[in-house]
């Protein structure tokens, strides 16, 4: 064969074996959702929620995914296939992460560097801070929680904004932590590390919140409010916040937890450490910890007993509870005194608000909260939990509906072929009066805000809301009295 024509056929031959490498294969790509489908059967939490409440026929989600998978033309369409499904599932605590390229990821450091998740992209005003008639107050705490004052008729309305119920919507938190701990910025940090850092920001982001209640009592408000739109949720420290805000003794929903793995370990790890914490406790409290810690002991046995998903996947329910229960949002006790608990330190083990120095009735007047579309997770609990208690009035627009969550990180699942990542949520709200709160929090007074409306548009509308609003709370408090 002459020279040229052997360098052709050779550059045909390459071609075609790099367009056969290339070519796209559906057989793995099915096997992901064969393995996505099984992590759902075996640990999604909201199933129930999912199928009974927000209606969605999953069977038939997975087998337009299939159909959809097995006609694509490239692993693109493939990927949009999935990420298709998780948009239609409409479930805020459901995620898919696709990896990055495959060599930078092997390249890359396993531990990330001590203030890479702090996003100052986080950062908000509040909406009444685009109204007329807004002033704000200035204080060294004010970049964490900006405060001001409206005045709607005769009524001071003191405003506070929450961002996130998590510090790390501000990295300044964070490098004040690398400072007081003596933490190297520039190496990598382990979870031991990331413990501290995420203790020591809590901590301090407590503190600033109790500052800036403290410092609208001090400018004599009338009214509370406290804005959390479009704050998408955080820690359990929305659960001490709420019981800053109020007299009233707040009681948690109950909460269930998905079975498997996951919650056979948490339960494993309660258990111990109540047992742990008995051998220095009171003698008056070795009693209460060690029926805790049986307790707790027992749950092992019921996270690891699974309950058949089938009968949800044709839209019945099964005849076991597919959820494990025992526990409340806030731990072991859906209420508690705090200062009963105070200085004790197996407390955060039956009663989680008190990882927090929280002081319970911080603020002791009117109280309104406003939430939008934008708002869930923890943010949705905390409206909750105040609304069903009868301890605020809830304005806005309902919210994401993304109650329930990730503890520990939640239940992920790596997908074979893809290395996408899925996190399902493995703990959600139990019914009460027949509805998932997972549904998301309806306020008490709907505003009019639009989709595609800027902040200004949307505070003229809180604005006018804002009378209607004092009047209602009002009316809260005299029927509470």
């Amino acid at each position: 064969m002459r020279p040229v024509l052997l360098a052709l056929a050779l550059l045909v031959a390459g071609a075609s074996n790099a367009f056969a490498q290339s070519a796209y294969d559906p057989k793995p790509w099915l096997d992901d959702l064969a393995q996505m489908k099984h992590a759902f059967s075996t640990g999604y939490a909201n199933f129930e929620w999912a199928v009974f409440d927000h209606e969605v026929d999953l069977s038939a989600l997975f087998a337009d995914t299939q159909e959809r998978i097995e006609s694509a033309n490239s692993d693109a369409d493939a990927r949009a296939a999935f990420d298709r499904l998780i948009r239609r599932l409409g479930d805020g605590h459901t995620e898919l992460h696709w990896p990055a390229h495959k060599a930078a990821a092997a390249n890359a450091n396993t531990r990330p560097l001590p203030c890479a998740g702090f996003d100052p992209a986080r950062a908000a005003r509040p909406l009444a801070a685009y109204a007329n008639g807004y002033v704000p107050i200035e204080t060294p705490q004010s970049g964490a929680f900006p405060i001001g004052i409206i005045t709607s008729g005769h009524t001071r309305v003191g405003v506070i904004k929450i961002k996130l119920f998590h510090p790390s919507f501000r990295p300044a938190y964070c490098t004040a932590a690398l400072a007081a701990l003596a933490i190297p910025p520039d190496k990598p940090c382990d979870d031991a590390c990331s413990d501290k850092i995420d203790d020591w920001t809590q901590a301090r982001l407590n503190e600033d919140f109790i500052t800036q209640v403290k410092a609208l009592e001090e400018a004599k408000i009338d009214t509370l409010l406290v804005d959390v739109a479009d704050n998408g949720g955080g820690s359990e420290w929305a659960d001490a916040a709420a019981r800053m805000l109020t007299t009233i003794r707040l009681v948690s929903p109950r909460y269930g937890f998905v079975r498997g793995p996951h919650w056979v370990k948490k339960w494993t790890d309660l258990a111990n450490n109540l047992r742990k914490a008995i051998e220095s406790a009171a003698p008056k409290d070795r009693e209460m910890l060690f029926g805790y810690a049986e307790e707790a002991a027992a749950k092992v046995y019921t996270a690891a007993k699974p309950c058949d998903s089938s009968p949800l996947w044709e839209k019945k329910l099964p005849a076991c509870s597919w959820l494990g229960e025992g526990l409340y949002q806030t731990g072991f006790l859906a209420s508690a005194d705090p200062e009963t608990l105070r200085g004790k330190p197996w407390a955060p083990l039956v009663f989680i608000p008190m990882e927090y120095q929280y002081t319970e009735g911080l603020w002791r007047g009117p109280l309104i909260v406003l939430v939008d579309g934008g708002a869930g997770s923890s943010s949705e609990r905390f409206a909750y939990e105040l609304q069903s208690n009868h301890a605020a009035l809830i304005m806005g627009e309902p919210t994401a509906g993304a109650v329930g969550g990730h503890t520990d990180g939640g239940t992920s699942t790596t997908l074979t072929h893809s290395g996408a990542v899925l996190v399902l949520p493995d703990v959600c709200d139990l019914p009460e009066g027949g509805r998932y709160a997972t549904g998301g929090v309806v306020p008490d007074l709907l505003v009019g805000f639009h989709k595609g409306d800027g902040p200004h548009l949307r505070a003229e509308a809180f604005l006018a809301k804002l009378p209607e609003a004092l009047g209602k709370v009002k009316y809260l408090l005299k029927s509470k009295s």
